[in-house]
């Protein structure tokens, strides 16, 4: 059990690390003319935080769950 607690810990610390681009095709392409770049990046972010919060609750969740049957 502890080196599975040690596995997860690494793979969590190592998730916010990867570079991630979300936008689909069509947003990619206007906002690729764009030269500052600043709205591309803070559309991106916006997709990805959006993307990750489901799975945020989905694992809290789930834990509750487990917590509450492990009982």
């Amino acid at each position: 059990m502890g080196k599975k607690i040690i596995y997860i810990s690494f793979a969590f610390f190592l998730i916010p690390s990867i570079d991630l681009e979300a936008q689909c095709a069509m947003c990619r392409a206007v906002l690729e003319s764009e030269e500052g770049q600043q709205t591309a990046r803070g559309i991106n972010d916006g997709i990805v935080y959006l993307m990750a919060i489901p799975y945020v609750l989905i694992g809290i969740v789930g834990y509750a769950v487990f917590r509450l049957l492990k009982k």
